[in-house]
């Protein structure tokens, strides 16, 4: 929980600024459109800096990790809170964002380490709930602070949460990393895991290691599922996240406390996606893999799996359109709650393809899970960084409607045929070749 609660707070502090921008913009005399760059750019850079995290954790240990990761990450949010100028705000939104990475992106690999694979989707999905949650909560949450107390303020609860990350890390946080063969275990079990700050895997370093996880995408068992997940976040999640108060604002008049509170529907439906998707799609497989058994029949193939994920695929896209209609019939200055529950909706088909998604590649490919998780990290964070850059150009030509029905059809063509495709033929030829 601790791992999946540092992952939530990788995105809940990369988007718990977006109620406040138009503050932001004042203070710090920027536009609008500025102010969100100080999201993009936290997005962007969670996108890449895993390739960094992901050799040291291997050869110190995940638990050093996480201790740089939340002391680094409360002093740099002190940063944020303290910035004179706009230059100055980016550049610690950078730094808070490179240290506060790693949980997001290697939380699959201690996934593996630490639990049975007919627990795995129900821990993975725990996992990705809190990668998914934090867009929305971070919102919900820190409207409250910048209508109430200052946007500045966001900044050091941010780091309040740090600082009890590091302490929780420090004595209940164990090292979950463990070298079967080459290296000594002569320290009792505690030790080990909690009074060890050496280096584990005496191998030496290589180049090759910070840029390994980019070259999992010859397998098509992964690359399939990393892609068709990240267009639906980045429709289901990133564009609806973003965009709230870009719509809203001028819409209906919200403050900023008001424009958190739209955020309620996409949480209330990510955990009722998840849900749906964890403990449901391990009982899918061990059911399927009785019956196989009780047949006397092969075991069931980890693409038995995606069948789960066209209910995610389809929510996805009934949840897109409901919001974008729903949306554009809103008369100006009368809100309903209408386009929150297509958001709902969304974010319920958001989860349950995260989870089915994320737990297919690592069972296709359980050696490489840490790997994955900074993989599927690396495209979705790409996809969302991009997306703000050409969301409002879109919205301005098409009008919110036809936007939403525009991402249904990319849904469609992007991520449910290509999961077709790799249900029928390319994982099972893919493991023939392996």
């Amino acid at each position: 929980m601790e791992v999946a609660f540092n992952a939530c707070m990788a995105t809940f502090i990369a988007a718990g600024i977006i109620p406040a921008f138009e503050e932001i913009s004042v203070d710090l005399g920027c536009s609008l459109q500025s102010a969100s760059y100080l999201t993009s750019m936290t997005i962007a850079i969670l996108g890449f800096a895993p390739l960094f995290w992901k050799p040291i954790s291997n050869r110190y240990g995940r638990r050093p990790v996480w201790l740089i990761s939340t002391f680094c990450s409360a002093v740099c949010n002190v940063g944020c809170a303290v910035s004179p100028s706009y230059a100055t705000m980016a550049l610690c939104r950078c730094l808070v964002a490179f240290f506060i990475c790693p949980a997001s992106a290697i939380g699959s690999g201690v996934v593996v380490e630490t639990f049975f694979k007919k627990e795995r989707a129900q821990k993975m999905g725990i996992w990705t709930l809190m990668v998914t949650l934090g867009p929305p909560a971070g919102p919900f949450f820190m409207g409250f602070v910048a209508y109430h107390v200052g946007y500045r303020w966001i900044y050091y609860v941010f780091a309040i949460i740090n600082a009890v990350q590091f302490v929780a890390y420090l004595f209940l946080g164990p090292e979950t990393r463990y070298l079967r063969v080459g290296v000594p275990h002569n320290r009792t079990a505690f030790q080990q895991e909690y009074l060890s700050f050496r280096r584990l895997d005496p191998a030496p370093f290589r180049f090759i290691e910070f840029i390994q996880p980019i070259f999992l995408s010859k397998y098509m068992t992964i690359l399939i599922p990393a892609i068709a997940y990240s267009i639906v976040f980045n429709f289901a999640s990133v564009f609806l996240t973003v965009e709230i108060p870009q719509i809203f604002l001028p819409k209906f008049g919200l403050n900023s406390q008001q424009i958190g509170l739209q955020f309620l529907g996409m949480i209330v439906g990510s955990i009722i996606g998840e849900q749906l998707a964890g403990r449901l799609s391990d009982l899918w497989m061990r059911r399927a893999s009785a019956r196989a058994q009780k047949r006397n029949q092969p075991p069931i193939r980890p693409e038995h799996r995606l069948w789960l994920s066209y209910a995610g695929f389809l929510l996805a896209v009934v949840g897109l359109i409901v919001f974008g209609v729903r949306t554009a019939q809103a008369k100006e200055g009368h809100w309903n709650v209408t386009p929150i529950v297509g958001i709902a909706i969304s974010s319920a088909g958001n989860q349950i393809v995260t989870t089915v998604m994320m737990t297919y590649a690592v069972d296709c490919h359980p050696d490489q899970s840490s790997s994955i998780g900074v993989f599927v990290n690396l495209i979705r964070s790409t996809w969302a960084f991009i997306g703000p850059f050409w969301f409002p150009d879109m919205i301005e030509s098409l009008g919110v409607a036809a936007s939403s029905g525009l991402m249904a059809g990319i849904i469609v063509g992007a991520s449910v045929v290509p999961t077709i495709a790799c249900q029928l033929f390319v994982g099972r030829g893919e493991r023939r070749e392996l």
